[in-house]
């Protein structure tokens, strides 16, 4: 975004007489105009800034990032599969042609991408697709330190279904199928059918806790001073509680995302409701203004208002990350507002509560407590109606100690074992009562 030039002509602060009249002024205000537009009479082309590339198995984004709007049409072009994107007035630079260095060979859609002058004025990108795929594109207006981006969001046109991938992912309750004869979706409180005695016994109840490691792909997240992000510490925590939860018999982790890329925040509460989860944990490291703040955090939704100013300003600062991470305004709706309308969470907050009570007790055990209390505020990833969810600040990045303990493995390994005990501690009320959400052995 420019800054506003607040000097006049001749380099005189704005609304100082400079002696120049009328017609000068014209001539000069022309001279100016002719040197912004091509010989053609067309405005200067925007620069591209950067272009970059986040493949994951949900879907791959493309991103390209100009000094001002990028106008563009966009095409699926069949033998063989590829999508043609055209970009109007933008000139053939080396950042638009280094798309094609950005494309990694396990990209599970995009072959490749080339680039190159089709007509006049117009740039052409060619999307070889190894798949066929649902094209999404958009623009995005400058947010958060990006220029003007136009984003192109590649689907499969059968999108995966996180249940039937989980329930078929090795685990130790496909081990225990393997004996038993197979999976099948069940009833949420399923009678145990007789087995044979020649098989091992198997798991027939599956505690689900699917976690959220926060922000991702084009948002970063919080910075440290050391120039850590905040997603690739949540990302790495996330997995080693998910390594420790799958090792438990009768627990079961899901990510929301496992890799370097963005999932949107209602994507997030949707996936946790699609694979029917007992537990919603989203993980942090956030930064405060002042470098001195420092301790974990746990905290849930709230219904009236923050319980403090600080929550307050840190769930405003989060639910910013759908317009950082970028996301179409055509594909959102209303179903999790009108669904918060039409359910009470009261119950699911006293739940969550309960769990966020267990996990800020075990966490106290490794790091100091920046709240000794469970703290609320409307954090929109913590939405889901029917689900116990928490958000825990590991740390804060932005505090020197903290960033170094949190790139610390011993560290993260330490906070993966205690958000562990925590969840441990509040899912035994779950399993006793027999509560099943995924999935039962035959």
């Amino acid at each position: 975004m420019r800054e506003r030039n607040e000097q006049g002509i001749g380099g005189r602060p704005a609304g100082v007489r400079s002696g120049v009249n009328r017609r000068d002024l014209l001539k000069f205000g022309g001279a100016s105009l002719a040197l912004l537009l091509s010989p053609v009479g067309h405005a200067i082309a925007p620069s591209l800034l950067a272009v970059r590339v986040w493949p994951s198995e949900e879907y791959t984004r493309i991103t390209l990032e100009g000094s001002a709007r990028l106008r563009f049409s966009h095409e699926l072009v069949p033998d063989p599969d590829r999508l043609v994107l055209d970009l109007e007035g933008v000139r053939l630079d080396s950042v638009l042609q280094s798309l094609s260095t950005r494309v990694l060979p396990s990209d599970p859609f995009i072959q490749g991408i080339r680039a190159g002058q089709n007509r006049p004025g117009v740039v052409r990108v060619v999307v070889d697709l190894k798949n066929r795929i649902e094209p999404q594109v958009f623009t995005l207006d400058p947010f958060a330190g990006y220029g003007h981006r136009l984003v192109v969001d590649l689907y499969p046109t059968e999108p995966i279904d996180p249940l039937l991938a989980l329930i078929r992912k090795s685990s130790p309750l496909e081990a225990a199928a393997g004996n038993a004869g197979g999976t099948q979706l069940a009833s949420t409180n399923p009678s145990p059918r007789p087995r044979p005695q020649n098989h091992a016994p198997g798991v027939n109840r599956l505690f689900t806790v699917v976690l959220d490691p926060g922000h991702g792909g084009e948002d970063p997240g919080a910075i440290g001073a050391s120039g850590s992000y905040e997603k690739n510490v949540t990302l790495s925590i996330a997995r080693r509680l998910k390594r420790q939860i799958d090792a438990q018999p009768n627990m079961r982790a899901v990510l929301t995302r496992d890799g370097d890329y963005f999932v949107p925040l209602g994507q997030r509460v949707r996936k946790a409701r699609q694979v029917r989860a007992d537990l919603f944990v989203s993980i942090h490291a956030d930064a405060f203004v002042r470098p001195e703040a420092r301790g974990s955090s746990v905290f849930v939704l709230s219904e009236r208002g923050a319980s403090s100013s600080a929550a307050r300003w840190l769930a405003q600062k989060e639910n910013d990350a759908d317009l950082v991470g970028g996301v179409s305004l055509a594909q959102q709706d209303g179903h999790i507002a009108r669904t918060l309308l039409d359910l009470s969470q009261t119950a699911t907050i006293n739940d969550s509560l309960k769990l966020g009570r267990a996990m800020l007790a075990e966490i106290g055990d490794i790091n100091r407590l920046h709240k000794p209390q469970v703290e609320q505020a409307g954090f929109a990833v913590l939405k889901a109606p029917d689900i116990p969810s928490v958000l825990v600040e590991t740390a804060f990045i932005s505090n020197p100690d903290e960033e170094r303990k949190l790139n610390n493995n011993a560290y993260q390994e330490k906070m993966a074992r205690a958000l562990l005990r925590g969840i441990t501690r509040y899912a035994e009320t779950g399993l006793q009562n027999g509560n099943t959400r995924i999935a039962r052995l035959d």
